[in-house]
């Protein structure tokens, strides 16, 4: 039956892609997983040649300063966090770009800060600017931007960022890739009777509460309540979302499959909805 639910998703034209840090390193080492961020291009690049829109949310860019910088240890100051974020950013975009152009794309690159969003003339310009390089068939690959932005690095995360990009772009899909397989009633590392949530036809106060504001990994932000706030911004703005693991990105054309993959949440537009509001209440 599920599966059925799911067959929409064949058709899905603009697409947004958010991978984290955890699926984007190496769990011994923080260090990029390059292997693994080889294939997620190659399917990106693959959905590219269906004629679809792909949109790229990439964490990994303080873990990449990290590894550039030769230290371990998770940063835990702002400062320490902005340096390395700054080195990690370029490091970042140049194995993006060196590895999307073997496939023949071009990879672009936009950090967006809440600011963006907020400020109507930024907002403007940064839709125009995503639809410009869309039609220009170049790949946006997003983040936010750590170097100046404490409030973000301080509390905001990508999951959310995502959506917002979704939202703002007027995304048909929003695909979470993480180190979960999806929506449980409880955290099933902990508990092991936990149920997996195939599908999420309403995002109620009761579902708000299974959210966990922890994360298991070293280098990710977003845990399962992050991903549950990106989840009401997505389909509230009319955009379909789907949580997954991203251990095998490969996943992503098995979602776009129709295949029973993660969690599905559905979208049910919001007429009420406002990007904005909800931004300047939810931070």
């Amino acid at each position: 039956m599920n599966s059925v639910r799911r067959e929409h998703l064949q058709n899905k034209k603009r697409i947004v892609i958010k991978i984290g840090s955890s699926s984007l390193t190496h769990p011994e080492t923080g260090d990029l997983n390059l292997m693994k961020i080889e294939k997620l291009i190659r399917v990106i690049s693959d959905l590219k040649g269906q004629g679809k829109e792909v949109v790229l949310v990439s964490s990994g860019a303080i873990a990449a300063g990290r590894q550039a910088l030769g230290n371990r240890k998770r940063p835990e100051t702002v400062s320490e966090k902005q340096a390395y974020a700054a080195v990690g950013q370029a490091r970042l975009m140049m194995v993006y770009q060196k590895l999307f152009s073997e496939y023949n794309q071009t990879a672009a690159q936009v950090l967006l800060t809440k600011n963006t969003i907020i400020v109507e003339d930024s907002r403007y310009n940064a839709q125009n600017t995503f639809d410009e390089l869309l039609k220009l068939g170049a790949i946006p690959i997003v983040n936010e931007n750590d170097t100046v932005s404490t409030h973000e690095i301080q509390f905001g995360d990508n999951d959310r960022l995502s959506a917002i990009v979704a939202a703002l772009i007027g995304a048909d899909l929003l695909i979470l890739l993480s180190d979960i397989d999806g929506l449980y009633t409880d955290d099933p590392k902990t508990h092991p009777e936990a149920r997996f949530i195939s599908t999420v036809d309403e995002i109620t106060p009761e579902l708000l509460g299974m959210g966990k504001d922890t994360t298991g990994s070293d280098v990710g932000t977003g845990g399962m309540s992050a991903k549950l706030a990106a989840a009401r911004i997505a389909t509230d703005s009319g955009s379909d979302m789907v949580i997954a693991n991203g251990d095998r990105v490969e996943v992503v054309e098995e979602i776009l499959e129709g295949e029973e993959r993660g969690t599905l949440f559905f979208a049910h537009e919001n007429l009420d909805f406002d990007l904005i509001h909800y931004i300047t209440n939810e931070y």
